[in-house]
Order: structure tokens, then sequence, then C-alpha cells
């Protein structure tokens, strides 16, 4: 499998000592493990503002890949998909995956072994068991009052 992400010729371990927001576009980039699960639909609970993560995918997502179809002209077809930067992460911090790479930077903590970054294989998020991979559904074949019938556990 090819990595759709341009990893080659990163320094070995550059997130361990860069901060996020010192990352050229390439290095940020490269931190996407690939996983799909921030392209799953969320159903947040106004009560209590628990997160919950549905198997209902964003249109654009490729369920056999976990890649966007359009990821730089997203916003074209998805206005609300988020940019995901340094300085968002704190307010996006409640839903993004425990497993997520950006995440765990900006917590401090290092990247898991089967990181693309870490295996230098784009494979072993699919191979650990990871990603949405095969798990999806698009969110044109749920209607949105659905949803709940569609949570599962982070994979």
């Amino acid at each position: 499998m090819s990595d759709a992400i341009d990893r080659e010729g990163l320094r070995e371990g550059y997130w361990r000592t860069k901060p996020l927001s010192k990352m050229s576009d390439r290095e940020w980039e490269a931190l996407c493990d690939g996983c799909g699960k921030c392209c799953l639909n969320k159903l947040e609970d106004d009560e209590t503002g628990e997160v919950a993560l549905t198997r209902v995918a964003c249109r654009l997502l490729d369920d056999a890949t976990c890649r966007c179809a359009h990821y730089e002209n997203r916003h074209s077809f998805v206005p609300d998909c988020i940019r995901l930067t340094p300085q968002t992460i704190p307010e996006h911090l409640y839903w993004l995956p425990s497993t997520c790479a950006y995440r765990l930077i900006h917590e401090g903590r290092d990247l898991f072994h089967w990181h693309p970054l870490v295996s230098g294989d784009p494979k072993s998020v699919h191979d650990a068991g990871i990603s949405v991979q095969g798990l999806t559904v698009s969110e044109f074949d749920v209607h949105e009052d659905d949803w709940e019938d569609h949570i599962i556990e982070e994979p």
C-alpha cells in the first residue's frame, strides 16, 4: 500500500522535539495516521457534553483507504469540516480520538508503535485495528435521526 501522505525525508522523531506550532505544513500533515476516525459523525449529549462516536462517516470518506476523497477541496463539499491547527486543537480536544497523533503530541505524549511515522508502513494503522477501515456507512445512507443506532466504541 502506498502512502497517500508524503512522509519521505522527514527527520526521524521530529514530533518529539518540535512544537506543533513550529511544524511545516508537510510535517503537520504527516502526523495524520490515516485512521479515519475524525471523519466519523459524532453525537454530543447536550447535558453531559459526552461525545459518542458513530460508524456513520462523512460523505467524503473512502471506507477502503480511510482517506478523504477530496481532501484539498473538502470545504467546498462539506463547509463545516474543521480545520485542525495547533491553535484550534484545544477547542477540538474533547472529540479527537484518544489515539490521534495531534492529540497525543498536544498532550506531551509519543506516537504509538503502529503510527506510520514510527512503523514506516502506512498499513500499520489498519493492521493494528485502529482505523475504521471497512466499518463505516455513508451519511447518505443513514438518516440523522438514526445515527444513535450506529454508536460504536472507538477502535
